[in-house]
């Protein structure tokens, strides 16, 4: 019986083995949850555009929006463990969703990580009309003014709502949240001053920076973007341990074959680190960051557990 077991094991790793090598067969699906145009859907089609080069089959992507990206995650999570269905996500999906809702799936075992792919570039800005130019005098402004200013965000548990409820948590500051449907609504009224406090993506924000319509204090990630020379962090600039980094990840269902996971991880890392593509994304303020899939599920239970803690005690809830 023992030797049966034995014999079963290694002829199902050979099995498993056997269908990596001849992976693909056919299309592939990279599902992505949001509308074309923004940054998930514009890496997700760098990588088809890269994968087609390289196999024989195509590789096809599918925008899926709706839910807060939950239909489309939903998708792939419910897709058979075969290889041939992924999601190309952003983190709300697996470390904000499940705090404020009931996805129809678990974020941390219906999906198997592939590799983190990028991280988006978040930028503190205020307009003209905010007579600061500095972290440190928006603090000391907002302090002088509590209830005052108003935070603009895309909705309850955006990267701009949980940046800027942080932000608060953090300076002992008090600002009043005005969400809306979307970025674009939003800075349209940040640009006269109908809010007065802004938290988001670098490559929607730049333009109005370079022409002086915005006023850029300073960046959420851990570190100094390369890219926008001497800005500091807001960490550096006077809030200690702050720290907003949205980042993109590729995923399949759980219980596809890791000789899969691991061959369409090697591709993928290789396409993303072409240095065209890099520079071409880090002008987007799109930074590509890549991981084995190991490393990749131990940073999504770290940040999971991060930003369900900040939810909790800010006492956030879905729309």
């Amino acid at each position: 019986m023992f030797a049966r077991s034995i014999v079963c094991a290694a002829l199902a790793v050979a099995a498993s083995i056997a269908a990596a090598q001849g992976f693909p067969e056919r299309a592939i699906r990279i599902i992505v949850p949001l509308t074309p145009g923004g940054s998930p859907d514009t890496i997700a089609r760098a990588v088809a555009l890269g994968l087609q080069g390289i196999w024989s089959q195509p590789v096809v992507v599918e925008n899926r929006p709706g839910g807060s990206q939950n239909i489309g995650a939903e998708l792939v999570a419910k897709s058979a463990p075969d290889g041939y269905t992924w999601l190309l996500a952003p983190d709300n999906v697996f470390c904000v969703n499940p705090y404020l809702g009931k996805p129809p799936f678990d974020p941390l075992t219906d999906f198997a990580p592939v590799t983190e792919v990028a991280r988006i570039q978040f930028l503190l800005v205020v307009p003209p009309s905010v007579p600061v130019s500095s972290v440190e005098e928006l603090i000391a402004y907002a302090k002088a003014r509590p209830g005052q200013l108003n935070f603009g965000s895309s909705g309850n548990g955006s990267p701009q709502h949980l940046g800027a409820t942080l932000f608060q948590m953090l300076t002992g500051t008090r600002m009043n949240h005005v969400p809306y449907k979307g970025a674009a609504s939003a800075v349209a009224d940040l640009l006269p001053g109908r809010i007065q406090v802004w938290i988001g993506a670098a490559n929607t924000l730049l333009p109005h920076i370079k022409d002086g319509k915005l006023r850029l204090l300073g960046s959420t990630a851990p570190a100094r973007f390369p890219n926008l020379g001497d800005v500091p962090t807001i960490a550096e600039a006077g809030v200690p341990g702050y720290a907003l980094d949205p980042w993109l990840g590729l995923f399949m269902p759980a219980r596809v074959s890791s000789d899969i996971i691991s061959k369409v991880n090697a591709e993928v890392v290789r396409i993303l680190n072409a240095p065209d593509l890099k520079s071409r994304l880090a002008s987007q303020g799109i930074e590509i960051v890549t991981s084995s899939p190991a490393e990749f599920a131990r940073f999504i239970r770290e940040d999971n557990a991060k930003w369900g803690k900040l939810i909790r005690e800010a006492n956030i809830h879905g729309e």
